[in-house]
Parts: structure tokens; C-alpha cells; sequence
């Protein structure tokens, strides 16, 4: 839709039932309050039930779609590592704040013009009630992007949104790629529990594999902060990878 009949806006409903009005509005004071130029800003809050969400509007949808459907899937590595900096500036902004985003991966990231990417719905994935996310088993909860702390004791904090960025980086380098190919949930938390991580995928250099391991360290308080992921990603080219050749 358009607001005040000049900017364009979106507007989400939350299905009934998916989640208490009271906390939902408590947690949009919050996401109010949070202002960066790299979080989809909040405009207004319709808070009784069918609840509805105004936020600025992004034109080319969600990173995941842009990826595997869009023109992100002719973009070269120095446009996905500016993008995995742009995400990684926002998610500084979050972890400055002492907020969390709780369900980070490249669905919950828009695009906008001129590749500008943009991290939303963060704070609601704590507020939803349905089993099926909630639930640890439960078939929409994003296991492969999980830390494991997360998944198995719900302990959500701004180290395992370090995690998800992790995976995050793998979906932008494989354009959209489900995370560990060929495996399914409950495998994946077996196997991360022993100590597997994903491979170097195809056409990533090393020295980004590398961070991403860093990300997916078992003990939350070694991984790195996103302040350190913002300016390692900023710089790639000139600090880590300076004879890169497309």
C-alpha cells in the first residue's frame, strides 16, 4: 500500500492466534525504538486482532527468493560479501542494542534497489505460539540454522544469532541453497552435536569458510561479535582476499 499517499509501504497480518496482542505490542515498542539503516524500519502497529504490521517496502523481496529465483543469481562474490556486510552492519546495531533476532537467515533479509539488503521480523520469532514453530520438533522450526544451544535448551542469545549468520553466509554463496544438502533435521542435530560442520562450499575461498566456522563454534562466547564480522566483511577485498580474480 502507500502511506500518507507518497511512501511505499508493506503491510503484514499475523494470522489470529499466532501470537497474545499484549506481547506482540510490547515487543513492537521495541522494534520501534530500534532505527538502522540496515533493519526494515517499523512504521506502525494495528494492534487488535487480525493483528497488522507497516514497514518500508522493499522492492525486490526476500533474500532467499532474490537468490535462487531473482537477478541475485547472477551476482559475483564481491556483491554477496558486500550484502553478508550489510547484514552483519545491522545485526551490530542489534547486538549494540542488546536485542536479539532469534530467527536470522536469508528469508527474514529484504531487498530493496541497488542491492540493498535490509534484516526484518527481527524479536518475533520469541512471540509465536504456534507448536509447530515453537516446538523443537515442530516442522516450520528452523533447525539448520539453529545453534545447538538454541535448539536443544532454547538458550537464544546474540552468539547464536552469530551461528545463524554463519548459515546465513552459505545461503548467500550457494545462492539459496538449503543448508547441509542431503541432510534432514534430526540429522543435522545429531551431527552438529559431534562436531560436523559444513564443507567449504564450491566457489567460496577458504578465508570465508574459515569465518564461517568461526560462527559455528560449540561455545557460544568464542564465536566472534558482529562488530568483528561487520569489519572483517568490509574489508575482504582489501584485508583478507586482495588478489581475488572473478
Amino acid at each position: 500500500g502507500t502511506w500518507n499517499g507518497t511512501t511505499k509501504v508493506a503491510v503484514k497480518t499475523l494470522k489470529p492466534g499466532t501470537m497474545s496482542p499484549e506481547a506482540f505490542l510490547e515487543e513492537a515498542q521495541i522494534m520501534k525504538r530500534l532505527r538502522h539503516d540496515k533493519l526494515v524500519q517499523l512504521y506502525a502497529v494495528v494492534s487488535e486482532e487480525p493483528i497488522y504490521i507497516v514497514t518500508e517496502f522493499m522492492s525486490q523481496g526476500s533474500l532467499l527468493d532474490f537468490l535462487k529465483d531473482g537477478d541475485g543469481r547472477y551476482l559475483k562474490l564481491p556483491q554477496l560479501v558486500d550484502m553478508a556486510a550489510q547484514i552483519a552492519a545491522g545485526m551490530a546495531y542489534i547486538e549494540r542494542m542488546n536485542y536479539i533476532h532469534r530467527d536470522l537467515r536469508a528469508a527474514n533479509i529484504l531487498v530493496g534497489d541497488n542491492l540493498v539488503c535490509k534484516i526484518a521480523d527481527f524479536g518475533l520469532a520469541r512471540l509465536i505460539e504456534d507448536n509447530e514453530y515453537t516446538a523443537r520438533q515442530g516442522a516450520k522450526f528452523p533447525i539448520k540454522w539453529t545453534a545447538p544451544e538454541a535448539a536443544l535448551f532454547g538458550k537464544f542469545t546474540i552468539k547464536s544469532d552469530v551461528w545463524s549468520f554463519g548459515i546465513l553466509l552459505t545461503e548467500l554463496v550457494t545462492k539459496g541453497r538449503v543448508p547441509y544438502p542431503g541432510m534432514n533435521n534430526r540429522e543435522v542435530l545429531e551431527q552438529v552435536e559431534r562436531g560436523y560442520r559444513m564443507q567449504c562450499p564450491g566457489n567460496c575461498p577458504p578465508s570465508l569458510h574459515e569465518v564461517m566456522v568461526q560462527c559455528w563454534k560449540r561455545e557460544p562466547e568464542e564465536r566472534p561479535t558482529f562488530e568483528y564480522l561487520q569489519s572483517f566483511l568490509e574489508d575482504y577485498f582489501t584485508a583478507t582476499e586482495p588478489q581475488y580474480q572473478p
